[in-house]
C-alpha cells in the first residue's frame, strides 16, 4: 500500500474513533450521572474530540476542492 494511502487510512481510523468516544461522551453526560468534576473533564475531552474530527474534516474538503 503506498505511504499516502496508509496515512489517509489511518485519519480516517483516527477520525472515526474520535467520534465514537465523542458520541459515548455525549451519551454519559446525557444521563447526567457524572459528578460536577467529571461534567467537566468530559467536556474538555468532548471540545478536544471535536476539534480534532473539525480538523480532519477541513482536511477532507480541502482535498475534495484539490481534487
Amino acid at each position: 500500500m503506498p505511504k499516502a494511502a496508509s496515512a489517509e487510512t489511518s485519519q480516517v481510523a483516527e477520525f472515526e474513533k474520535s467520534l465514537d468516544e465523542l458520541e459515548q461522551l455525549v451519551v454519559r453526560m446525557e444521563h447526567g450521572e457524572l459528578s460536577l468534576d467529571d461534567s467537566l473533564q468530559s467536556f474538555e475531552r468532548g471540545i478536544a474530540l471535536y476539534r480534532n474530527c473539525q480538523s480532519a474534516l477541513d482536511q477532507a474538503k480541502l482535498r475534495v476542492s484539490e481534487l
